[in-house]
């Protein structure tokens, strides 16, 4: 099957706007995007700026989502422009995960429809569409070549870079624009909390002490290419435990089974990978199946951290962002010391759960492979494998 490569990487979280903000407090272990926000009774992983909103033209696409999107794609226009000179604007797709989509603006008008019985001016039922972020993106670049959306909650902007490589693969694009993005509002917030998987602070991913997630907010956006770049998209797997709607296999069978068929597919084994990025969200089931699945799969041990207790658990675009994470720990131009993101707890360690090489100060990237793990309710999972390409 044909190799396809990571040439352009776009990222947003409470951590940075872009690479060159992301890079240092990533690297750091900073938690100073984790902040209260108004409304809101836990801490959020809110992004650090405020997003400009889109032109006139494209009024009709307005959300907070698609104003994110637009910021991620105009971090990488020249490597799409140059794509679409390449392959053609018919012949690159568009795939994008997300969850929440433009709910944010959908709740905002039912509650100014509630007070007042009007409807705020200029708002379109279809900005909650959870398919609108792709159709818009594909409308902002130009593109007319296959357009969609994946929503698998936790696992979607992991899942979109499946889907584009089948894409790609079948010969229905010759390349993809693909990540995820997703925007805070008060449904999945209040949701979380229903379900009292919040964490009333910063999560504490896989410590006896942890209490549940911190919500965030991000995206991330590559271009997915035939030709060959410095990081490939090595290998993928995709698992269904079809356990429980919101509860994991409680041994992991699922998420070993996804981070198998991801070295299997990049043709390799565990002792080729030299990080992996946990799911790790903080909540005692998720933390638990995942601890059992990776030190199956890594008896002796290999340096992980979960990056969700600096970013927050940002849902249908957490594959998406620590897709770009995994990205950036392979780039000998953005980390050319190989250092890893450190996993950030009280230090705590549940006697419960398999002892993980958690990564710390020091640890460094001894390989030039990684896994990034994403797995979703209803036991939708999905292993992303990176390397390094072409010198």
């Amino acid at each position: 099957m044909s190799r396809l490569y990571l040439p352009a990487m776009a990222v947003a979280s409470c951590l940075g706007m872009g690479k060159d903000a992301t890079m240092g407090p990533l690297l750091a272990g900073s938690r100073r995007g984790l902040r209260h926000v108004d409304g809101f009774p836990v801490p959020l992983g809110a992004l650090p700026e405020e997003i400009p909103p889109l032109p006139a033209a494209l009024g009709r696409w307005e959300c907070r989502n698609n104003r994110l999107l637009a910021v991620l794609a105009a971090e990488v226009a020249d490597e799409i422009a140059q794509a679409i000179r390449r392959f053609g604007a018919h012949r690159i797709a568009v795939v994008i995960g997300t969850s929440t989509s433009g709910i944010a603006e959908g709740e905002a008008a039912f509650a100014r429809h509630a007070r007042t019985g009007e409807w705020p001016e200029g708002f379109d039922y279809r900005q909650q569409e959870t398919g609108s972020g792709a159709l818009f993106l594909a409308d902002l670049l130009g593109l007319s070549g296959p357009a969609y959306v994946v929503a698998t909650a936790c696992s979607s902007g992991a899942k979109a870079l499946a889907s584009a490589r089948r894409l790609i693969r079948a010969g229905l694009a010759d390349a993809a624009i693909v990540g995820g993005a997703d925007t805070l509002c008060r449904l999945t917030v209040t949701g979380f909390g229903a379900l009292e998987a919040l964490s009333p602070g910063p999560c504490n991913p896989f410590s006896a002490n942890r209490a549940g997630i911190t919500i965030g907010e991000g995206g991330g956006l590559f271009l997915l290419s035939p030709d060959p770049a410095k990081i490939e998209l090595a290998g993928l797997g995709e698992t269904s435990d079809a356990h429980h709607v919101s509860a994991p296999d409680p041994e992991g069978a699922g998420a070993l089974a996804a981070m198998g068929a991801a070295l299997a597919d990049a043709g390799l084994s565990p002792a080729g990978i030299g990080y992996v990025n946990l799911h790790g969200t903080g909540t005692a089931l998720n933390d638990s199946m995942e601890a059992k699945a990776v030190a199956a799969l890594f008896p002796q041990g290999v340096p992980c951290s979960s990056t969700k207790a600096m970013t927050g658990h940002t849902l249908g675009a957490a594959g998406a962002v620590e897709a770009a994470f995994l990205w950036l720990m392979l780039s000998l131009r953005w980390n050319p010391d190989g250092r890893l993101p450190p996993h950030l707890w009280d230090g705590v360690a549940d006697p419960l759960l398999p002892r993980l090489d958690l990564a710390g100060e020091g640890h460094r990237l001894s390989r030039p492979a990684a896994l990034s793990n994403s797995f979703a309710f209803g036991g939708s999972n999905c292993c992303l494998a990176f390397r390094r390409g072409m010198p």
